[in-house]
């Protein structure tokens, strides 16, 4: 089988039978399945995909609502094809541009191609302009030079999307989870994007803040997640001997003073002395955070899991 089409949806039920009809005209030249998964839709969405169903449609249906993550993990898991396809249920992702980045992965050797929403049809203040200041940022922390990198229409080798983990609220970072993974070859594509036609968006602005925090959360991951000493250990030492100078300065310019018979403020009663202590306290105790970590990652499972590409 050629394509494995994951469309994740949540209250999509009017969308649904004119995507499934829009992507089977845009598809004629390959062999496709369609993984329709159902994130917990409190309307008609499930009906519309059982009424769908035929040899080349799959559905999924949770119990309750997810995320958009949960939904992505297990139409990856549950995925036949060579190449795996993701785009949203609510028509703003075009099929006609499916074939031209299938094209990129045969032909040009990608592992994951992402479309990239130029012309957004979305209200510029609460999404057009949040949208380029999240790209910007997840631009110059993940490295990955994409300028749409939430962008629903994606296109993977079968691959990729089986040695990553998507969970919480990380499939906005699939990109940055797949460079983690040694799927370096990451290209994009120029996408159409469509004004919605159907129901209501589901993501807010409070979605960026949350982004922004899932992406400091996978940097640390990915430079410090297998060796926790390197992060809290160097802060600890560093903020100890900090802590350890100030406390030493404070305590010889009393004693100085008191031999020379200087006037003086006993050591208990300056602020900085409490502060020097305070400092040596967290400095101790993020070197224990450390070593903990270190501790707790040696008895991981999955310490010694590696993503090999070939061997003979």
């Amino acid at each position: 089988m050629d394509l494995s089409i994951i469309i994740p949806l949540y209250n999509e039920a009017e969308s649904l039978p004119e995507l499934k009809a829009w992507t089977d005209r845009s598809l004629k030249d390959f062999s496709y399945e369609f993984i329709f998964v159902d994130d917990g839709s409190t309307d008609a969405s499930w009906e519309v995909i059982r009424s769908m169903a035929d040899k080349n449609v799959r559905g999924i249906r949770f119990r309750r609502n997810y995320g958009k993550s949960a939904a992505l993990y297990e139409g990856f898991a549950a995925a036949q094809g060579e190449i795996v396809v993701t785009m949203d249920a609510d028509l703003q992702d075009s099929p006609e541009e499916i074939p031209e980045m299938v094209r990129m992965i045969r032909e040009e050797g990608y592992d994951l191609v992402s479309g990239w929403k130029q012309h957004r049809k979305d209200n510029a203040l609460t999404k057009n302009l949040p949208s380029k200041l999240y790209n910007w940022t997840a631009r110059k922390v993940t490295g990955i030079r994409l300028h749409d990198m939430n962008c629903g229409l994606k296109a993977y080798r079968a691959d990729v999307v089986k040695n990553i983990e998507v969970y919480g609220e990380m499939h906005r970072y699939i990109p940055y989870l797949a460079k983690n993974a040694g799927f370096d070859r990451i290209g994009e594509k120029p996408v159409r994007h469509q004004k919605r036609k159907y129901g209501v968006s589901k993501f807010g602005v409070s979605r960026f803040v949350n982004g922004l925090l899932d992406l400091m959360s996978l940097w640390f991951l990915s430079r410090f997640g297998g060796k926790p000493m390197h992060f809290f250990g160097t802060s600890g030492i560093l903020m100890f001997l900090v802590g350890f100078v100030m406390a030493v300065w404070i305590i010889a310019a009393k004693l100085v003073h008191q031999a020379k018979g200087l006037p003086f403020r006993p050591v208990a009663e300056q602020p900085l002395f409490f502060l020097a202590l305070v400092t040596l306290v967290l400095g101790v105790m993020l070197f224990l955070a450390g070593f903990l970590g270190e501790m707790v990652s040696r008895s991981s499972q999955e310490r010694n899991k590696y993503q090999i590409k070939d061997r003979f």
